[in-house]
């Protein structure tokens, strides 16, 4: 017969996957990763005030954010082992890709 830990095992991990992306409070920095061209996490919930930062921890290859929509700008290119922030001071949604890899895309949800 299974233990409790074990039976339980499969409802938190139901918990954590339905809960959604990870949140951040006001004033804190957090780092989202570029590897293997795929943002790190795709999918960011933060606070107002935050400020996120995007790693490049690619071995070769340059990246730019490209916030998309209205009032939608692009960084500069980031190269390997360099990084860009935005500090987010309104609420919604900020849909991004990368300039040169439209295929990369991620988005910050900022309460």
């Amino acid at each position: 017969m299974p233990s409790q830990a074990t039976r339980w095992a499969p409802l938190a991990l139901a918990a954590f996957l339905l809960s959604g992306p990870p949140s951040v409070r006001a004033g804190e920095v957090v780092e989202i990763g570029i590897r293997e061209y795929r943002y790190d996490p795709p999918v960011l919930k933060v606070q107002v005030g935050t400020t996120v930062r995007w790693v490049n921890n690619e071995k070769r290859v340059s990246h730019s954010i490209l916030f998309l929509g209205s009032g939608g700008y692009e960084s500069d290119r980031i190269f390997p082992g360099e990084t860009f922030q935005r500090t987010f001071d309104r609420a919604g949604k900020y849909p991004y890709t990368c300039g040169p890899h439209p295929e990369m895309k991620g988005h910050v949800e900022v309460e």
